[in-house]
């Protein structure tokens, strides 16, 4: 078994992180937390969209490129590294569902716009109070759904959202056309990523697949998060390894001191573990393994443990300085602290795998 990417996913990612090294990062995400600015850059959203990149997982019958998770995952990656300004994750991850389990009907009504980049879409399955993606509380009536969702990251700039609602059989995904819906400002600890609150109220709703392709969307949303998460980390490790070479104390430069070395170490290990996972994770979605449940459930656990390392360490190891509104730390902890609630705490997802374990070793037994 391959567990690398291709030499055509290397490329893009490649390309993905030179352009939102260049339009991107920490200078443009400080624009982006002013009160006035707008939910997202929408220059380089059409940019991002003449290239491709939000087609790369619409079947090519539908407009799109017909590419694999691992492409998905190589943008994501750059996405998380640079803290761009715009919907990718959300629209990619939303773009999953509609593959894995929208209907024809489904997908021809709103893949061809999400290719093109004229359909921005977001995914919706946090609510006030839920623990887990096990426990939401909006409810379907027929074709309508009832509650609330928040936050909802990226919910200002979408047309469409992929929702996650209690069905006969459990939770499972619904399509809600936002045309009409009732949504807010929510604000979040991340003041670059908008986030929002979508009122359902007897909503109109499709349902998008089986409570089963719940379950198995969370397992390739999870991974791909990962790689979200993995591009961050690596970004603040980056960020930290930068100024150890050229802070000076005590008349030489803080990364001779063992102590900040051993730091340094810590989180290159965390994100090289995390990325060992993540690519399991890629493989058994490529072939459709049966260790997904417990490989996908890994991957985000030992991502968000990598981020979180990473994140705070920066601001430790950049002294008083990390600890400023004026430092640029605080968009990888503020990054970090969003994606731990993108789609369920990390205990949610160590139980996840815990059980995952136990019916593979059950099964084996």
């Amino acid at each position: 078994m391959n567990f690398d990417f291709s030499d055509e996913a290397k490329e893009l990612g490649e390309q993905a992180r030179k352009l939102l090294a260049e339009k991107a990062g920490t200078g443009p995400a400080r624009k982006a937390m002013a009160a006035d600015a707008a939910a997202m850059d929408a220059a380089l959203w059409k940019e991002i969209a003449e290239l491709g990149w939000t087609a790369a997982r619409v079947p090519e019958a539908h407009g799109g490129l017909g590419l694999t998770v691992e492409e998905v995952a190589q943008l994501a990656e750059a996405a998380g590294g640079s803290l761009a300004h715009v919907p990718l994750v959300s629209t990619l991850l939303a773009t999953e569902a509609l593959v894995l389990a929208g209907s024809e009907a489904q997908q021809a009504k709103w893949l061809p716009g999400i290719a093109s980049g004229e359909i921005i879409a977001c995914v919706a399955w946090s609510e006030p109070g839920a623990v887990s993606p096990a426990t939401v509380k909006t409810v379907s009536s027929g074709s309508a759904l009832t509650g609330v969702k928040q936050p909802v990251a990226d919910l200002a700039v979408a047309h469409v959202a992929i929702v996650a609602a209690a069905g006969a059989d459990g939770p499972q995904l619904y399509i809600v056309d936002l045309k009409g819906a009732q949504t807010a400002a929510v604000e979040t600890v991340d003041l670059v990523r908008r986030h929002g609150k979508l009122t359902l109220n007897n909503t109109p709703a499709e349902a998008l697949g089986t409570a089963g392709d719940y379950q198995d969307w969370l397992d390739r949303a999870a991974v791909i998060l990962a790689y979200e998460a993995i591009g961050t980390a690596g970004a603040a490790m980056a960020m930290t390894v930068d100024y150890a070479k050229t802070r000076v104390a005590f008349g030489q430069k803080i990364g001779r001191y063992q102590a900040v070395k051993h730091k340094c170490a810590d989180m290159y290990i965390k994100l090289e573990l995390a990325r060992a996972h993540a690519l399991h994770g890629l493989a058994m979605i490529g072939t459709n393994g049966a260790e997904l449940r417990q490989v996908a459930a890994a991957a985000r656990v030992a991502s968000l443990d990598a981020l979180a390392y990473c994140a705070e360490e920066n601001v430790q190891l950049h002294g008083g300085i990390g600890f400023t509104w004026e430092s640029d730390c605080q968009f990888y902890y503020r990054r970090n602290r969003a994606l731990v609630a993108a789609l369920g705490p990390r205990g949610w997802w160590a139980d996840r795998l815990v059980r995952a374990l136990e019916q593979r070793n059950s099964a084996a037994a």
